[in-house]
């Protein structure tokens, strides 16, 4: 089966086509002599993945620069959520009660100032996709100060940051936007999808100028963009750090390493941890193993500057949207000609966008499925980054917002790594009337909603398991087995970090019986988290008395 992609600006569609197959006797990998390695931290890390225009609006004043106005779509102008608005919810606890150790943020570097309008009206880029300048932060979302705060804020919680970053194209034209030039970005043709050359020699879209990543060529900067940088009183430095990075790299000043040299800006300055890239599959494979040596790079420098900001001896982590990638102990992924590894091309985990489908199944089949296959030979040293709603992704698994329990158990206690999409743990609403397309799962936090009490109990149910998930690597990182059908028991083990839990779920209320089939032995205190009662094993088995279906084992301290 193959996806085809349809963007109109500020919109994405996904159609699904079948057909054949086509057979290839030796799959083609563009590969590196040696492919990254997940740590089991990121194997069991919980990410939480925000639009930074949409979850908290920390400073009115930066609402609408660039006399950009609110008259876009519904849901299609810029809302006012901002860098501030983050760092006061992390510093208020927020994503530490929610056992969250990642952040990822949408792209926060200047937009394009003016709107497009292909007849759904107005669309401005809130989203953060449509870059006008890698070098400078868009004022909506704050300022490099702000930027400095969050960063700080996050790893004072152990907390890491995972900027979304796009390489593969600018922002659209506009009235008040020009085009890069043609040495930059080719405007035509469209993208089909019908093999490698149609999905990534060409646009994604109309007027989505595709950068000419596959290009050598050296090229100058936009006059634009020399312009730009003049009237703000920074073109001599930005020349200079273009002279230096080109001197020392010997890399070609051709347009990807441009722009390699603006992203790894934001490590080497600020610490970033990570990077989210958007549209993987849509460019060269090549160069994202160039920008992960370049990141590596810049993120050593910052270590070495920083000594007492750094927070563990992690590696700069890359996680890739390659849309259509589906966990079935693949690595590569099948344009119809040719396949190609990403996981060999600097990238440690891949969106896992097979999750949702999985999810409908029962919990044992999903569990193991996952275990089996992230535990296996071929993909036993990397990742995948699992999610249940994204925001664009028209067909989230609880659309209606009527099983977050549901949602928040089989996400974050699967193996691999988990996304929560903003509001996923408030039921913010996925359906918001009048909106076109992904707009509509694009709405402001709900954060009034938590005066509710149903509200309340949804969110105490994913702090509780996101704590858990936090605090046992064998969760996402382990072995799973299946103890017991009916009532459903399982464990989970990882003997590298000598960590094991046990978990019910679909329990009875009230008193019950659990055996703990050896996994802790007689004598042993135990505490179920998701109540808070400490027991001890007798006879191989705890007897707990909760309201609840679910208990959550692990050793007491």
């Amino acid at each position: 089966m193959n996806f085809k992609k349809y963007i109109i600006p500020g919109l994405v569609f996904f159609i699904l086509s079948c057909g054949t197959a086509t057979e290839i006797e030796e799959p083609v990998a563009e590969t590196t002599d040696s492919e990254s390695s997940v740590s089991d931290f990121w194997k069991n890390a919980t990410v939480y993945f925000l639009l930074t225009d949409r979850f908290n609006n920390g400073d009115p004043s930066n609402d609408l620069p660039f006399d950009r106005k609110k008259d876009g779509a519904v849901l299609r102008s810029f809302e006012g959520g901002d860098l501030k608005g983050i760092t006061q919810k992390i510093e208020e606890g927020y994503f530490d009660k929610l056992g969250v150790n990642a952040i990822w943020m949408t792209p926060v570097i200047e937009q394009i100032h003016g709107f497009t309008d292909e007849g759904t009206g107005k669309t401005y880029g809130y989203h953060g996709y449509w870059a006008k300048d890698w070098t400078v932060l868009d004022p909506n979302f704050g300022t490099e100060e702000d930027f400095a705060e969050l960063i700080s804020a996050a790893h004072d919680r152990g907390i890491r940051i995972l900027m979304d970053v796009v390489i593969n194209h600018t922002g659209p034209v506009t009235d008040l936007d020009a085009q890069w030039p043609d040495a930059w970005v080719r405007t035509d043709p469209a993208c089909v999808y019908q093999d490698f050359e149609t999905t990534v020699t060409c646009t994604l879209v109309e007027n989505l100028p595709d950068i000419r990543t596959e290009s050598d060529a050296a090229v100058d900067l936009p006059p634009f963009l020399v312009e730009k940088w003049e009237a703000e009183g920074r073109l001599d430095q930005e020349l200079q750090e273009l002279d230096a990075f080109f001197a020392e790299t010997g890399y070609p000043r051709s347009p990807r390493f441009y722009i390699i040299k603006w992203l790894t800006d934001w490590i080497r300055k600020y610490g970033v941890d990570g990077f989210r890239v958007d549209t993987v599959k849509h460019t060269e494979a090549g160069i994202w193993k160039e920008l992960k040596e370049a990141c590596i790079d810049a993120f050593q420098a910052w270590k070495a500057e920083n000594p007492s900001q750094v927070l563990d001896d992690e590696d700069f982590y890359m996680v890739g949207e390659v849309y259509g990638y589906y966990i079935e102990g693949e690595k590569m992924y099948d344009y119809g000609d040719r396949k190609v590894d990403f996981f060999a091309n600097g990238f440690e985990s891949l969106i896992n966008f097979s999750f949702k489908q999985d999810a409908t199944n029962s919990y044992e089949s999903l569990f193991s499925k996952y275990s089996t296959i992230l535990n296996n030979d071929n993909m036993g040293s990397v990742s995948v980054l699992n999610y249940l709603t994204s925001h664009d992704d028209g067909s989230p698994f609880d659309a209606d917002r009527s099983k977050g329990h549901e949602t928040a158990t089989k996400l974050l206690l699967s193996p691999g790594a988990a996304q929560i999409y903003y509001g996923d743990e408030t039921a913010r609403p996925l359906i918001i009337e009048g909106t076109n397309g992904d707009a509509t799962l694009r709405s402001f936090m709900n954060w009034g909603d938590l005066d509710k009490e149903s509200h309340q109990a949804l969110l105490a149910h994913w702090q509780k398991l996101g704590q858990f998930r936090k605090n046992h690597l064998a969760i996402g990182a382990g072995q799973h087995e299946q103890l017991q059908e009916s009532p459903y028991l399982f464990k989970r083990t990882l003997e590298s970090n000598d960590d094991k839990v046990l978990i019910g779920l679909d329990l009875s209320s009230g008193a019950k019986e659990i055996s703990v089939y050896e996994t802790f032995k007689d004598g042993t205190e135990v505490r179920d988290f998701y109540s808070g009662s400490v027991i001890t094993v007798e006879n191989g088995a705890v007897l707990i008395n909760s309201p609840y279906d679910i208990v959550l084992l692990e050793e007491a301290e």
